[in-house]
Parts: C-alpha cells; structure tokens; sequence
C-alpha cells in the first residue's frame, strides 16, 4: 500500500529517507493519506532551514533535500512513468540535466545557471490581513490565504521581490485594500511579474476587481525606482521597468487574468535575449520560466531532431516560436519550421521574432494544433469548417515531406487527435517536450502503438527545488530510413570520375570548432568551396533576387575554413 504523508500542523515537509510520526486520516484499498505529527529521524539528505515559509507554502516541497538527491529523484519519477504508463520496459532515461553547472553551447550569450532565482515569471496574489497589513505572495497549501512569501521566495528572480515590497508600500500609503476571497472585496488581486533574464527587461501585470488604481502613476514610480535599485545579474544586466499592464477581474480567485489586458504605460513587449536569439514576449505569451535551463533544454532538442540543410520542422504549441527558431539559428536559416499555437499574441510575437533575428524559413499560424495540422494534412473531420490560413502561409502552402516535428504541449498533453495527424505526416522523429512525465507517457504509448520506437528521455531539471521536472524524449520510426540506406556493390565497376572525396559540412564545422574555438555557418563553407573551385550542390532555398544581400565570410572564419579543407585533403 501507498502512504502519502501531508506537512499538516507540525509545518513537516516530508523528505526521502525520513522517518516520521504519522497520523492515518483517508484509507483506501491501495493507499493511505496521513498527517505528519513529528519528525522522529531526519533524512541524511536534510539540509538546513531553505526558507522561512517551507511546509506550509508548498511552492518548494524538496528545498530542505540535497540537490543532487533532487535529480536522483526525478530521473526515478520519469523512469517510473513511462514503465507504468508508457508501458516501456527499462527505458533509456539519461541522468537528469543539472542547473548547478555549467554545460557547453553552441551559441554565444550563455546565461549562468542556478537551482535558485531561475524563475523568470512570478504569479502573486494579493490580500489585506485584518490589522490592514497587506500580504502580497503564494497561496499556502489548500487553502486561499496569501502567504507573504513574494518579497523572500527563492526561486524567483530579484525584481519580483522588489515589486511586491514596492505593492505593499503602496498599499500601506494610500491605504488601498487587497481581494478579500471571502467577502469578495477589495482592489488588489494579483501581480504579476516577467523578467527577460539576458537583457534585465521588466514586466508587470497588475490585476485588480475595480474599474481602476487610485493614484496609479505613483504606484507605477514606486516599482519603478525599487527594480532600479536593485544590484545587477550574475550575468551583469541591469534591471529595468519596460512595461506595466492592467487587467480587470471579479470571477473566481483560481482565475488570474481578466477578459483584456490593456496597457498602461511603456512598451508592449519585453525583449528576451538568449545564445544569440531575441525573443518579443508579450504579456499572456508562454515562455519557459528557466532560461538558463531553456539553453540547456533546446539544444537537447536539437540533438535529438538530427537535422540537415532543408529539413521541414513542425514546430507544436509552439509559444512565441523560441524552439523553431533556436534550431533554425543553429542551422543557419536552412531548414523550413511550420509553428502552430492557439495563442493570437504568442503568434505575433513568434512571427515577429522571426523578422528580428533574420530568420526567413519559419511561419507560424495561429489556432489550435488539433485543428490546424488536420487541416494541412487534409484529414479534417467531415462538416468541420476550414480555417482560413492565407495571412499566415500565402495561397500556395503546401505542407510535403516532414523530417522532424517537435512537441511541447501544456501540462494536460497533446489531443489524441493532434497525435493521429502527426503519424499521418510521417516525420521520421517526434521530438516531444514536456513538463508532466505522466501524460508524456500517456502520449508516447499511443505512439509507440502506431508505428513510433522510444529511443530516449533525457529529463532536465527546470524546476530545481519543487516536484516538477522537463522532459524531452526522443521517437523515431521503426523502419531504416529514407535517408541512411546501405548500398553494397563491387568497387571495381564504379566510375569514380564523378565523385568529390572529403568531408562533409558538419565534418568541417566540428574541426574548425575544435580547432579554432568558434562555428563557421555552412553558407560561408559553400563561398570558400567555390572559391578553391569545389564543387557544391545548389541551395534549396537561394534567393529568387538578383539584388539579395549575402552575408560574406570574414577573414579569420575564411582562414580556418581553408585550414579545414586542406586537413581533410581536399585542396592542397
């Protein structure tokens, strides 16, 4: 039998390896939930007080457990999923990615990570206690009373602190009331804070159940000045007030946001800059809340897509485009990424950022990804209207071979009917991202029945300190691929006149980086072939213009790059 054990009144978060004193309040047939009265043993792997709130806020359940029993403990949780739910007997799961070290890539701009202040998002609530001090935080456990934390709370970034005291130094001035849940008064109900961890950019959403704040633009100054004061990153970005919005809502507490969210003073987006990718981000978009771990998260995605020059990418409940394009950096523009997200604002910004990183192969559409990719697969339901796509793909898009498609859906997992219309697009890997190994499973086994090998899961830890873990995981199809078919035949009956020996592009680009420290785009490997006279194949996406502009290779890349050609005998 399973005994779950719950803090209760001793304020216990229970560890791995405790030994406790317990309380049976629910049995059932299979398990049994209890209370814990008294910590009689604690777990060697107990460290010392993590946060003055712990046991009764519930944000970190596993802040008091040694970071690397945190990894040891989610590699076992995502392990144990796709046994029991995949059904995957002994998966390949590797070691858990750590936040608590460095890991090389292949970009520049890398952020410094740490399984503490990674959280670039902060959700608080707001209330006024009855002595009309107001509490601006989480909500404690199981409950609606707002706890204090949002000033202290390790794991979000400085400038949410800073705005939460700088909320309740208004509060107290102007005497403004925060949301009462029972008598369902006041003004005050959430803050909401974003941060851009590579450019120090701030956002704040304030949500209130009135028509406006009284005296708005002081409280406005107020945030302002307390995120200025604030001392700069690790990485040495200074913090900054970009954008504050409003919104107004007087439905149910468990609903943040109301009908709009308006602007009321400075830019609508803040601007996100990672490995050399900028990202727009606007206020209701999804964006991974550990940029340090995205780093590290999509450059596992890359390795497991395998991708050459003119692959076609699905890129799946894609946000603001940040996968698509993090790969289509690294492949210099030359593969096409197709995104689909539900989100209007997430799809502006996606296709925005696109134009600011000089990315021309990537469109992104706007509507559910269960509806949209149907629809290109020509497998909507019978009566179900087409949505028209012209303003997003033009009037001739058609979707052909698929290389790779890349899946990171929310929490509750892909539509079943989104997972038929990717098996019908035939992509040799499904790249599937996730933050709930459970439903990660789910799908995987319905893919596994359909045609798709499990391979991998490589879990990266985006959310040190809680329960929760990022998942990617790699399937590909059973069947030898189109693209890696063996071919024997006698040496001696070949023409061997027509054939090039050397290295390959990625063969070049791995020496030059070994070698020389820096990546050479395969465009200007192309420029210095044609230069010595080798032969290259044509572009698959060159220019139609006769005026377009090309970037061309700099000296020093065009030194290393011979050095290359010369190490691999291919010119002398």
């Amino acid at each position: 039998m399973t005994v779950f054990a719950r803090p209760g009144r001793s304020g216990v978060m229970p560890l791995p390896g405790d030994r406790v004193r317990v309380i049976a309040r629910k049995v059932k047939k299979h398990y049994a939930v209890s209370e814990i009265l008294k910590l009689e043993e604690p777990s060697q792997d107990r460290i010392p007080e993590y946060c003055p709130y712990e046991g009764v806020c519930g944000g970190c359940p596993l802040g008091r457990l040694r970071y690397e029993k945190q990894l040891k403990l989610k590699r076992r949780h995502v392990t144990d999923v796709l046994t029991r739910i995949g059904g995957i007997p002994d998966p390949q799961v590797a070691p858990v990615i750590s936040m608590a070290e460095e890991t090389e890539t292949r970009m520049e701009g890398v952020l410094p990570s740490s399984p503490l202040a990674y959280r670039n998002k902060a959700v608080m609530a707001v209330s006024g206690l009855r002595n009309g001090e107001p509490s601006v935080g989480y909500m404690r456990g199981r409950s609606h009373q707002v706890l204090d934390a949002g000033p202290v709370c390790r794991i979000q970034a400085p400038p949410a602190g800073a705005a939460a005291e700088a909320l309740k130094a208004f509060m107290r001035s102007d005497h403004v009331t925060g949301w009462d849940s029972e008598k369902k008064t006041g003004l005050m109900r959430h803050m909401v804070v974003r941060t851009a961890a590579g450019t120090g950019e701030v956002m704040v959403i304030l949500v209130i159940a009135g028509k406006g704040i009284p005296n708005g633009g002081k409280l406005v100054e107020m945030i302002d000045e307390a995120i200025y004061q604030l001392p700069p990153a690790p990485n040495g970005v200074t913090y900054s007030l970009e954008s504050v919005f409003l919104s107004t809502n007087r439905g149910p507490l468990s609903q943040i946001y109301g009908e709009k969210v308006e602007n009321l003073v400075g830019s609508m987006t803040i601007t996100e800059e990672i490995g050399g990718v900028a990202f727009e981000i606007s206020p209701l978009a999804f964006y991974q809340v550990n940029p340090a771990g995205m780093q590290k998260l999509y450059d596992q995605v890359f390795a497991f897509a395998g991708l050459s020059v003119g692959d076609t990418v699905l890129d799946l409940y894609c946000g603001v485009g940040s996968i698509g394009l993090w790969l289509n950096r690294i492949m210099d523009d030359q593969i096409c990424v197709l995104g689909i997200e539900s989100n209007e604002d997430a799809v502006r910004n996606a296709n925005r950022n696109a134009v600011i990183n000089h990315i021309v192969n990537a469109r992104y559409v706007c509507g559910k990804a269960e509806d949209i990719l149907p629809q290109l697969m020509g497998m909507l339901p019978e009566g179900q209207p087409e949505q028209d796509l012209t303003k997003y793909l033009g009037d001739h898009y058609h979707l052909g071979t698929v290389e790779a498609a890349v899946l990171d859906p929310p929490r509750a997992g892909c539509d079943e009917r989104l997972l038929e219309a990717v098996c019908a697009a035939k992509p040799e890997k499904i790249v599937y991202v996730s933050c709930d190994p459970a439903t990660m499973a789910r799908d995987v086994k319905y893919l596994t029945a359909r045609g798709y090998t499990f391979r991998e899961a490589v879990p990266v830890d985006m959310f040190p300190q809680t329960g929760r873990v990022e998942t990617v995981c790699l399937l590909s199809k059973g069947e030898i691929s189109s693209k890696n078919v063996r071919i024997e035949f006698p040496m001696e009956e070949m023409d061997m006149s027509g054939f090039q020996f050397g290295a390959t592009y990625e063969e070049i680009q791995n020496w030059v980086q070994k070698e020389y420290g820096f990546k050479v785009p395969t465009l200007y490997i192309a420029q210095i072939k044609r230069k010595c006279g080798l032969d290259i194949r044509d572009h698959y996406n060159i220019s139609k213009k006769d005026d377009q502009i090309i970037s061309q290779c700099p000296a020093e890349k065009e030194e290393a790059i011979m050095a290359a050609l010369r190490h691999f005998h291919m010119i002398s």
